[in-house]
């Protein structure tokens, strides 16, 4: 076997995702790792590729421009019963975890994300794979920065994106915030050495 699990034959992974770049960036990625992935933009496209190719597999996106991936979820499961959705997000909250879990989504993760962690979360007790050749993810804590990182991210989606109010629960700066936000967010694993 290789590397990494091949998943369900014949059967395709649906990116969904506004963001262009992260979109191909991950098709990318999961095409590495044995999958057939096939990806849209838009909620529409997305209804007509599910009725189209029946995937196994769905990587959905919260925000799709004027659209919510939350409401499209129980959409994309009337379409394919058995369909695997995980959903992610730049803005992660518990609430938007625990209606996502609610709606039929077998997990959500935060942004920024990489693709093995993407994998695990679909394959995980999926009897229609063996994914026990996945590499194991290290069991380090998470850096500070990024605990920081998320915990910036789930203060401003309760105070719906608004930076002054934010700033104030964080008891910072409003300046000092955004600077902080307008760095890349941080990765979740500290580079080896």
């Amino acid at each position: 076997m290789s590397e990494h699990a091949v998943p369900v034959p014949g059967r395709p992974l649906l990116i969904i995702d506004d963001d262009t770049t992260f979109a191909r960036v991950l098709t990318r990625a999961l095409s590495s790792r044995g999958f057939e992935v096939i990806a849209t933009d838009n909620a529409d496209d997305a209804r007509a590729l599910t009725r189209r190719h029946q995937p196994r597999y769905c990587v959905l996106d919260l925000k799709l421009g004027d659209e919510n991936g939350l409401r499209l979820i129980p959409e994309l499961q009337a379409l394919v019963p058995d369909i695997r959705v995980l959903l992610l997000t730049g803005y992660a909250s518990i609430a938007t975890a625990v209606e996502a879990i609610k709606r039929g989504a077998h997990d959500y993760l935060a942004k920024p994300v990489d693709a093995d962690a993407v994998v695990r979360a679909l394959l995980d007790g999926d009897s229609g794979t063996e994914n026990d050749d996945l590499l194991d993810a290290p069991d380090a804590p998470l850096p500070l920065r990024r605990l920081e990182w998320e915990h910036i991210q789930r203060v401003l989606t309760e105070c719906e994106g608004n930076i002054s109010e934010t700033a104030r629960r964080l008891g910072m700066h409003r300046r000092t915030l955004q600077r902080k936000l307008s760095k890349h967010p941080v990765r979740e694993r500290p580079e080896e050495s």
